[in-house]
């Protein structure tokens, strides 16, 4: 599991269908640039704004496409519960590795009702379960619970305290519980790795567009060569600080697209880019220097 893995973005076709021959070109530029994994349908692959059978699809092409060589986590977080239990029992079926959810959507926004939805999804299979914690605080008494839960092994962390991660991880090593991190902060990745043994690994969006920089982030920092995997952070983060810029997603696939993998646009409440926009951003994508054609 240690090393950089793509939250992949869904690919959307012309007609607005999941364009399922992408997801493979998606997987060959991932592996070829040094990821070991993918995470799919989460907050980058609009997970929340794909049908189930969307979804399920996505985990089907990607298990057919990946072959073994790498692995892939399904995040299968939806609204209601039941509706997760359902795509982590599909991505069992299909091959998938691990199975993620973020805590409880819109209902339940309580630590008793994500401990409840998250027994639930894990019990589903017997897949290892990755909790996802974004935006949320890391209460490390508190959430050390979660590992209670037989088949809870890891989280995906996309949060600035580390520190809390830290002491959580802490306290699952002094119980005996086997657990891995993930960073999910691209532009923080190689602050998270500096803490040497609490995150095996980072998860993230940018990974789609420069895979290589966040394998070599990964392989450095591993390497305790901190100043060259901060040289590469750097350079990763001014591509990171022009993707997130504008606050319409589309501008994320409009890198992919740049580099010769459309994947079209988000879907609303984002809006598709004019053609005078991408031309726009093409340009100052150029200016970077930085992305290469896949």
């Amino acid at each position: 599991m240690r090393g950089a893995y793509a939250a992949m973005f869904t690919p959307i076709a012309s007609d607005g269908s999941v364009n399922e021959e992408m997801i493979e070109r998606l997987v060959e530029h991932g592996l070829s640039n040094g990821l070991v994994g993918f995470y799919l349908t989460g907050s980058t692959g609009e997970g929340f704004l794909l049908s189930l059978d969307e979804r399920k699809r996505v985990f089907d092409r990607a298990a057919k496409a990946v072959a073994g060589r790498a692995k892939l986590i399904a995040h299968v977080g939806c609204v209601a519960t039941d509706d997760a239990v359902d795509l982590a029992r599909h991505a069992a079926k299909v091959g998938i590795d691990w199975v993620s959810s973020v805590a409880p959507v819109y209902f339940g926004q309580s630590f008793e009702a994500a401990y409840r939805h998250y027994e639930r999804i894990s019990n589903a299979t017997d897949l290892p379960f990755m909790i996802y914690s974004i935006g949320a605080e890391v209460l490390p008494d508190r959430d050390v619970r979660f590992f209670d839960l037989p088949n809870v092994k890891g989280m995906k962390y996309t949060g600035a305290d580390y520190f809390a991660v830290q002491c959580l991880r802490r306290r699952l090593v002094a119980a005996g519980k086997e657990a891995i991190f993930f960073a999910g902060r691209d532009e923080q990745l190689v602050c998270a790795l500096a803490l040497r043994n609490v995150f095996s690994g980072g998860i993230g969006t940018t990974y789609n567009i420069i895979p290589r920089h966040f394998a070599e982030i990964c392989r450095l920092s591993f390497a305790g060569d901190a100043e060259g995997a901060a040289r590469m952070q750097d350079e990763a983060n001014r591509v990171v600080e022009l993707m997130i810029e504008n606050e319409n997603w589309s501008y994320r696939k409009a890198m992919m697209k740049y580099i010769g993998l459309d994947c079209g646009p988000y879907r609303h409440p984002y809006a598709p880019l004019t053609d005078a926009e991408y031309a726009a951003f093409a340009k100052r994508i150029d200016t970077l220097g930085i992305l290469q054609k896949a």
